[in-house]
């Protein structure tokens, strides 16, 4: 069973604006999107204030993070970062093959991307047997994971946003054969991913939410903050 080990891609570029790029050029502004994670959103306003301090015009749009590789690549968008291969390479790779987009290359972390649980569902021994998957089979185990919104008792699963990675998760559920005591929700950002977990912890049940690594600090120091375990046990079933 393989861990999901990706790249992470630095930075993504139009060609049709890569040449104003270098020079200031107040009139046609430098189109930076935004998503719907922190990091994302925390480093496009530092690319932005970069350009800007070059005397650029710069404009943060709000975008949707599969679709944005084809506004880039037509020019509507100028530039892009942080694309997570298990997420987005394949809209990626489809606008990269088309022509228009600049590549410059790959961020040194390398990622891991799958379902996880928190320490203290092993320590609380609500569901003995994680992190092997067939833990979940256990009809004992999916009721510590039931939430007020749980159809018929079923234990929940928090995936990320479902412009995220689509079906992947509710796919690999039902083939599974979990799909009669588990389903799966999707958040509506990364933050929603980090309040599941305080709220799980204070009331006392399992949860298990998609979690990748390596986190930013501003993740880092949620976990400190608000005296979450580190998500270190992952299901791995991105990748069964």
């Amino acid at each position: 069973m393989k861990k999901i080990i990706s790249l992470l891609s630095a930075l993504v570029i139009s060609v049709v604006s890569f040449a104003g790029i270098s020079n200031a050029d107040s009139k046609k502004p430098i189109v930076i999107p935004t998503h719907n994670w922190s990091s994302q959103i925390v480093m496009a306003y530092v690319i932005g204030g970069i350009f800007e301090s070059m005397g650029n015009n710069v404009k943060y749009v709000n975008a949707d993070s599969q679709a944005v590789y084809e506004s880039i690549r037509i020019g509507d968008v100028t530039i892009s970062h942080e694309v997570w291969e298990s997420a987005f390479g394949k809209s990626f790779t489809t606008a990269l093959d088309k022509g228009g987009l600049l590549d410059w290359g790959d961020h040194e972390a390398r990622t891991l991307e799958d379902m996880g649980y928190p320490n203290w569902v092993t320590d609380k021994g609500l569901c003995p047997g994680l992190p092997d998957w067939t833990a979940l089979k256990n009809p004992d185990c999916a009721k510590n994971f039931t939430t007020p919104d749980s159809p018929d008792g079923k234990g929940r699963m928090l995936e990320g946003p479902q412009t995220w990675h689509g079906d992947l998760i509710p796919q690999r559920v039902d083939a599974l054969g979990l799909g009669d005591l588990w389903w799966v929700k999707f958040a509506g950002s990364a933050d929603a991913l980090w309040a599941e977990l305080a709220a799980a912890e204070k009331e006392g049940r399992g949860t298990i939410i998609f979690n990748w690594t390596p986190l930013t600090s501003l993740h880092t120091q949620l976990v400190a903050d608000q005296k979450m375990a580190e998500m270190v046990n992952v299901v791995l079933l991105m990748d069964t």
